[in-house]
């Protein structure tokens, strides 16, 4: 019996013994090294590429079982700290994505939770990978440009939306040269990614409020300029996203200096009484929740007035019978109402 017992806490000595790592991983440092010198063969893309993506692969899935841990066992924090130092100081962090392309399709998903994972990792207050980012900026260009490449683009994107969710991160990308691409992107005729590249740009200007205000104060003929490419789009879901998210943009009380600009314009409201005449009903109705702001307001510009006084009687014909069809949505119809009030009401200004 005592033995038994005695093998038993050999046994148990054993267990708690047990190194941080399995035999058929290494530790971070060698991880590390492994992916880099692999990495270099992909680049090179000589005969050895086979066995090199074959390591590539087998790296990148000991790295994510350090962060992520396994179903049953919590990653080690003093470990995860090594990994993370060792990915800023070799420079993999940059690499991977630079070199995204190169990595097989599991590879491409092990790389964008890795770099995810490793991005929300805190102490104390501090982001450490933010702080990494912010100091290499390059990286979120990269990952912006890689919108223009089909095969890395939704990878691409779901990391860059990790990174918006960052202020520091969210403004340089807001205040950079580059952010314009995004017009070009929300645009693009591969609808997996043009919507891809629309959900992050939405994030970037909702998210962050007091930054974007700041951005559409400072950029406002640009952006707008921009904007307004997006609103003739003949792709109908850019240009219905685009107006959904005008809409939210303008009546977001943060934005209040950029809604009285916009709606004192008459080339704009011009536009959505265009928009309210449009083909689709959905469209119609994004167009309906811009218009009501111009009507709505108690400062109407001159110029707004009198555009709205010429069309008089033609608007309110148009709104009494203006998607009849949504008798059911009761906010909807009191809005509706409410404008035809508004626009009845109108009296030219005294001279």
């Amino acid at each position: 019996m005592k033995e038994q017992t005695s093998d038993l806490r050999r046994k148990s000595l054993m267990k708690t013994n047990m190194p941080l790592f399995s035999k058929s991983y290494k530790n971070p440092a060698e991880i590390v090294k492994t992916l880099k010198e692999n990495l270099a063969i992909l680049e090179k893309q000589d005969k050895k590429t086979d066995k090199a993506s074959e390591e590539v692969s087998k790296s990148l899935q000991a790295m994510k079982e350090i962060l992520c841990g396994t179903t049953d066992k919590e990653p080690p924090t003093e470990v995860v700290a090594q990994l993370a130092q060792e990915l800023y100081n070799s420079g993999l962090l940059v690499s991977l994505i630079a070199n995204l392309q190169l990595i097989d399709f599991e590879g491409k998903k092990d790389v964008s939770q890795i770099f995810n994972n490793i991005l929300r990792r805190q102490i104390g207050t501090r982001s450490p990978t933010v702080e990494y980012v912010s100091a290499h900026p390059h990286i979120l260009f990269m990952l912006l440009k890689g919108y223009e490449s089909p095969q890395i683009a939704l990878r691409c994107g779901i990391m860059l939306r990790e990174c918006v969710r960052h202020e520091p991160l969210a403004k340089i990308v807001l205040f950079s040269d580059q952010f314009r691409n995004f017009f070009q992107y929300v645009g693009m005729s591969t609808f997996d990614i043009a919507s891809d590249a629309f959900a992050t740009f939405k994030d970037l200007l909702t998210r962050h409020k007091v930054l974007v205000a700041e951005l559409l104060e400072q950029n406002y003929d640009m952006f707008f300029e921009d904007y307004e490419k997006l609103l003739h789009s003949e792709n109908y879901v850019t240009k219905r996203q685009s107006l959904k998210l005008l809409g939210e943009l303008i009546l977001d009380r943060h934005n209040f200096a950029i809604m009285t600009k916009y709606i004192s314009k008459p080339e704009n409201l011009k536009l959505m009484m265009n928009l309210l005449r449009d083909k689709s009903p959905n469209i119609q109705f994004e167009a309906f929740h811009v218009f009501k702001v111009f009507v709505a307001s108690p400062n109407k510009s001159p110029a707004i007035v009198d555009i709205l006084l010429k069309n008089q009687p033609k608007l309110i014909e148009f709104l009494s019978n203006f998607q009849t069809e949504r008798a059911d949505d009761e906010q909807f119809t009191d809005e509706k109402n409410y404008l035809i009030k508004q626009i009845r009401d109108l009296k030219k200004p005294a001279p």
